[in-house]
Parts: structure tokens; sequence; C-alpha cells
């Protein structure tokens, strides 16, 4: 899945270049980096992304190896669940006894060789078991940045990290975040999945009749006209995210259709929701600070920054995130990096839409 804005990576992300076509984490775009993480698993002509009409060009661009046709075009954003069923789609139009991996174009991952092994450990549980699975990580502190998964009875005696999922928890308050992680039962929600197409075509036909019959009639021509989608037709298909709509129904009525199962791992996930989550993954100094770019730091503790060309000084501060672009620059707390959407939103308020 590579839609999306990136506000919360503003001034760097923008509508046109977004977090997931941009080199943040790495040298390779974030995008990039996905598709070479899953590609001992799975080789090009197997990969299907999704993406927004305003970068699939980008998107051809940066992965040349991938057939044009698997360069699924959403007309407009309607969320993961709209995303995933198309994708679902086709992907079973083409092989229909197949399982799918679905991927956020937008996640860190220190150990790619950790990963593929859990993703090859929920491919065995989705194809024997008829399940939709989930990845969850286990939890190095009490975020309140992510959702929850709490973990049920065991699936397999003899897989200890695999669990039938008892409930999805959103994003929780600080006090309630830790009480998740003391519990010893609570995983951070990777937005990860594994399923048979056959099994979650099924699951969307339960739980998103509406969405799924849209779907359906929408692909109706799908291989033959390719990937092409209708704007008239997607407009009218529901904003609803995959987890709202399908893994929380499914996990709370086991008994009334497919069961969803969790993978527990530890394989250095990060969503990279803020600026102030890259520090973790640039690297710090011995004051705390994280730096990307042409910066000089004196006094200066605790604080990331980001220098796009110019030379970026900081005296005296602590706990902040500076990004300096050639026509944008944000300054805020830590503390604060994730609403840094907010300042998107007024700018689109006031009109000035070149920044975004």
């Amino acid at each position: 899945m590579a839609g999306g804005a990136g506000t919360r990576f503003w001034p760097l992300s923008r509508r046109a270049r977004p977090k997931q076509l941009l080199p943040i984490a790495s040298e390779r775009t974030m995008l990039q980096d996905t598709v070479a993480r899953i590609a001992p698993l799975v080789p090009p002509a197997r990969i299907v992304v999704v993406t927004g009409h305003e970068h699939a060009a980008a998107v051809r661009q940066q992965l040349p190896l991938l057939p044009a046709r698997n360069i699924l075009v959403e007309p407009i954003g309607r969320n993961t669940a709209p995303c995933i069923a198309l994708a679902a789609e086709w992907i079973h139009r083409q092989e229909p006894d197949s399982a799918m991996a679905v991927l956020p174009a937008d996640h860190a991952i220190r150990n790619p060789a950790g990963f593929r092994r859990t993703v090859r450990r929920a491919f065995a549980v989705a194809e024997q078991a008829n399940a939709l699975v989930t990845l969850g990580v286990l939890p190095t502190r009490p975020e309140t940045g992510y959702g929850y998964i709490k973990t049920g009875v065991a699936a397999d005696r003899g897989r200890p990290q695999l669990s039938w999922v008892a409930e999805f928890r959103e994003k929780p308050d600080a006090r309630r975040a830790r009480r998740l992680v003391a519990s010893g039962r609570y995983l951070w929600n990777a937005g990860i999945f594994v399923w048979r197409t056959a099994v979650i075509r099924a699951a969307l036909e339960r739980h998103l009749p509406a969405l799924a019959a849209a779907v359906a009639k929408l692909t109706a021509r799908w291989p033959r006209s390719g990937g092409s989608i209708r704007l008239a037709a997607y407009r009218q298909l529901p904003s609803v995210s995959i987890d709202v709509g399908v893994m929380e129904p499914a996990a709370a009525a086991p008994a009334h259709g497919t069961r969803v199962a969790v993978v527990a791992a530890d394989f250095g996930w990060s969503d990279v929701g803020s600026w102030a989550a890259l520090a973790e993954l640039w690297g710090h100094d011995g004051a705390g600070n994280a730096v990307r770019g042409n910066a000089v730091l004196v006094d200066t503790t605790a604080t990331t920054v980001y220098g796009d060309k110019r030379l970026v000084a900081l005296l005296g501060v602590h706990d902040l995130v500076v990004v300096d672009t050639p026509d944008a620059l944000l300054i805020c707390p830590a503390a604060r990096a994730q609403e840094v959407r907010a300042v998107v939103a007024k700018l689109e308020r006031q009109g000035q839409r070149r920044l975004l």
C-alpha cells in the first residue's frame, strides 16, 4: 500500500511527494525499501502496488522492475479496506488459489531477515488454517501512537508466538498504554496482514457487503481492462480502514466467520509516525541528538534535525524537532511532533496550496 499524503512529515513530505516516496529512513525511498525487503520471498512479477493517481508516475519510476499492470491506481483515496479489496481482487482474478501479504510502504524494519521469517510463518498459518493473520510486534514501551492487539488462546501449541486474537484496541492514552504493556498480553498492531485471497474476499463480503459488491462490479472487466478504475464509481465506495471494517468485527465474533490470528514478532519495526520517531532510526550522538544533513549543534540535547541544503545551527536548545527545506522551516517540541498535520491543515485553510 503506497497511498497517503504523509502530512506528519511536512515540510519535507508534500502531496506530490509523500513520505513513502522519500529516502527518509535510508538511502532508498521507503517504497523501495519495502519492495527490497520482501524481494527474497516474492519476485517483482508477483508484487502489486496500490497508489494514488498523483503518485503513480513516481512509483513506476522508483520500481522499474515491476510490470506496469501491477501498479493499481486509485483515482481517490478511500482508506485501507477499498485499497486491499482492489489488490485482493486483482490477485484472485489471475490466480484464484493464492495467498497475499499486505505491507504498508512507509514502515522501517531493522531486521529484514527476521521480518521475512515472520512473514513465512504467517503465510503457513493463513494457508493451513484459512485465517486472517496479522503481525503483532512485541512492545518495548507504552506507546500511545500505535494500536494494540490482545492475544487470546494459543492457536498452535507447537508455535508459542502464534495466538488467536482476543481483541483490537485503538490508540490508548499514556495511562492505558502503560497498563496494556504491563499486562504482557498485548502487542503493537503493525498493520501488516497475510491471508488467502479467497478468505479476505469472503470476510469483506461478510463484514463490508456494500464495499465487496461495489468492488466486484467495479472490477468486473479485470484483467482484460488492466487495472483501470473509474473515478465516479470509486468515489461511491465507503472510506473505511481494514481494521475497523473487517479485523475488529472478525475477531469479536470468531464463531460466525473467519478467525483472526496474530504472529508475535520482534524485527525492529517502526511505522515512522513522526519526525521524533526518526531519531531511533538515524541514531543519536552522545547528547541524544539525531541529525541528517548540514547542522552544527552547540549545547543542544535530545533534538532531531533535518537540513536540506542550508546550514542549520542550534544553540542551547533541548528536545526539539527542526526541519529545514528550501521553502519552509518547521520547529516544534519533540513531544508534539505527531501534531504537525495541524500545520498542514491550517495552510490548507489559508489557501497556501504551493506549500502542501
